[in-house]
C-alpha cells in the first residue's frame, strides 16, 4: 500500500481512507475467532490475536498521536508496558513468551482501545495543519504497513495454535475457492529460466514515491553469476517423493544445524502434514497424508506448493533435487523474467542469503530506528509473499526474514542452479 503525495486535501483523504481500510481489515481477520481463541499463545515465537490487535494500536498511539497531538490522552497508562514489542528506547515491556498470560485486559477492552485510538487518529488527520500532516504522514504510512505485517502474523499464529488443538479446528469454513483449488489441473513441469549474470541493480529506487521499508534501501549494484531458476514453486507431490526417498533420514542432504534440528525435533515432514497412521487421522477415519491449514484438515493436494518449511528443509530438498536455493538477488532479478510464476500471493520463498544491511544502509530516525536494522544477524531472507499477506503489501524488493528453523510461516521454496 503506497499513499499518493499530491495536494494536502487529497493527501488527507488518502491517509484517512488507507487508515480506515487497514484497521477494518484487522478486525475482519479476527472476527471468526472467539475470545478464547484470541487469548491463546501456542509458543514463544507466536502472539495472541488480541495482542496483535492491541500492539498495532499501540504503534499509532505511541509513534503518531503522542508525537503530533498534544491534546491526546492515553487510553490506559498500563498499555504502553503491555503492548510495546521490542522498542528498547520506549521503555520496559511485558515479556514476549508470556503474552498468552494477558487474560486481562479483556477482548472488549482491547476493542475499546482500538476505537479510542481510531477516533483520535481520525480527528488528527482531519484537523491537522498541512505542515503537521506532512510530518506525520511517513510514520502513519509505516504504521499501516506494520499493521499489515501483523495481519499476516495473526493468521500464521492462530494456525499454529489450532494445529496444537486436538480438535484441529478450521479458521474458516471450506468454501468454493478451496474446492476449485483442490480440483486444479496438475502442475506443469517447472521450466528453467536462464539469466546471463553480470552486474545488476537491486533494492528500492531512491526516486520512487512508492513505500518501502528501510531494509530495502539503498538501491545498489551486485554481481550475479549466470544461473537458472525454476519457473514455479516446488509442489507437495514433489516434496512427498523426497520424503519417500528417505529425505529426513539421510544426513548427506542437510546442513549440520539442520540435521541436528531434525533429530532433536523428530521432524519427518513439513510442519502441518499428518502422515498416514497419525492418531488424529485414525480418530477421524482418514487415511493417507493430510495437510492442516486455514481451511482445516484437507487431503494432500500434490499440485499445491509445499508450505510450512524451514530453511533447513528447503535447502535439504534442493540438495536432494540436485539444485540449490537462489540468493535473494537472483530471486529479485528473476522476478522480472518472462515465465516466472507464483512470485507472490502463494508462499514466501526461502533464499540462501543472510539478512544483512545493504551498502550504505541507514535506519529510520527516532524510535523507528529499531524497526529492522537490529535484527540483521542470524536470519535468512525470504522473498515473494504468501496467501496470508495482505494484497498490495509486497513488491519484488521486499525482504522478509526469519531464523532458519522457523516453519510456522507460509514458507516454501523455488529451486535454482548454476548455469553451465
Amino acid at each position: 500500500m503506497t499513499l499518493p503525495r499530491p495536494q494536502p486535501s487529497s493527501q488527507r483523504d488518502a491517509l484517512r481512507a488507507a487508515y480506515d481500510a487497514v484497521r477494518t481489515h484487522s478486525l475482519a481477520l479476527a472476527e471468526p475467532l472467539s475470545a478464547e481463541d484470541q487469548c491463546v499463545q501456542s509458543m514463544p515465537d507466536a502472539s495472541p490475536t488480541k495482542w496483535h490487535l492491541a500492539h498495532t494500536t499501540w504503534f499509532f498511539e505511541t509513534l503518531v498521536l503522542r508525537e503530533h497531538d498534544p491534546a491526546y490522552a492515553l487510553f490506559d497508562p498500563h498499555f504502553p508496558y503491555l503492548f510495546n514489542s521490542y522498542y528498547e528506547a520506549l521503555g520496559p515491556r511485558h515479556a514476549r513468551p508470556e503474552r498468552g498470560m494477558l487474560t486481562r485486559p479483556s477482548q472488549d477492552q482491547v476493542l475499546a482501545y482500538r476505537r479510542h485510538v481510531d477516533d483520535a487518529m481520525g480527528r488528527l488527520i482531519g484537523a491537522a495543519r498541512a505542515d503537521v500532516l506532512a510530518a506525520l504522514a511517513p510514520m502513519l504510512e509505516l504504521g499501516l504497513h506494520h499493521e499489515q505485517q501483523h495481519q499476516e502474523l495473526l493468521l500464521t499464529d492462530i494456525l499454529h495454535a489450532f494445529s496444537r488443538n486436538p480438535l484441529l479446528p478450521a479458521y474458516r469454513a471450506t468454501g468454493p475457492a478451496h474446492a476449485a483449488k483442490a480440483t486444479q489441473a496438475p502442475a506443469a513441469p517447472p521450466r528453467w529460466l536462464r539469466h546471463p549474470g553480470g552486474m545488476v541493480e537491486v533494492g528500492h529506487p531512491a526516486d520512487s514515491a512508492d513505500f518501502a521499508f528501510d531494509n530495502e534501501r539503498p538501491r545498489h549494484a551486485v554481481y550475479v553469476h549466470p544461473y537458472e531458476i525454476a519457473s514455479r514453486l516446488v509442489t507437495c507431490g514433489e516434496y512427498a517423493r523426497f520424503i519417500e526417498d528417505g529425505g529426513y533420514e539421510r544426513p548427506e542432504f542437510w546442513l549440520s544445524d539442520g540435521w541436528a534440528t531434525v533429530r532433536a525435533q523428530e521432524w519427518r515432514a513439513p510442519a502441518y502434514w499428518l502422515m498416514d497412521g497419525d492418531t488424529r487421522l485414525r480418530a477421524r477415519g482418514l487415511e493417507g497424508t493430510h495437510v492442516f491449514g486455514l481451511d482445516g484438515l484437507q487431503a494432500l493436494n500434490p499440485d499445491a506448493p509445499v508450505a510450512q518449511l524451514s530453511l533447513y528443509e528447503a535447502a535439504a530438498y534442493a540438495a536432494w533435487a540436485g539444485a540449490r536455493l537462489p540468493t535473494e538477488f537472483e530471486w529479485e532479478v528473476a522476478a522480472g523474467l518472462p515465465g516466472f510464476t507464483q512470485a507472490s500471493r502463494h508462499l514466501w520463498q526461502w533464499t540462501r542469503s543472510s539478512y544483512d544491511p545493504y551498502p550504505g544502509f541507514r535506519p529510520l530516525n527516532g524510535a523507528a530506528a529499531e524497526y529492522n536494522g537490529k535484527f540483521m544477524v542470524g536470519q535468512l531472507v525470504l522473498r515473494g509473499g504468501s496467501i496470508a499477506t495482505p494484497e498490495g503489501h509486497t513488491r519484488p524488493t521486499y525482504r522478509n526474514f526469519f531464523p532458519p528453523a522457523a516453519r510456522w510461516q507460509f514458507s516454501g521454496l523455488r529451486l535454482a542452479r548454476d548455469a553451465v
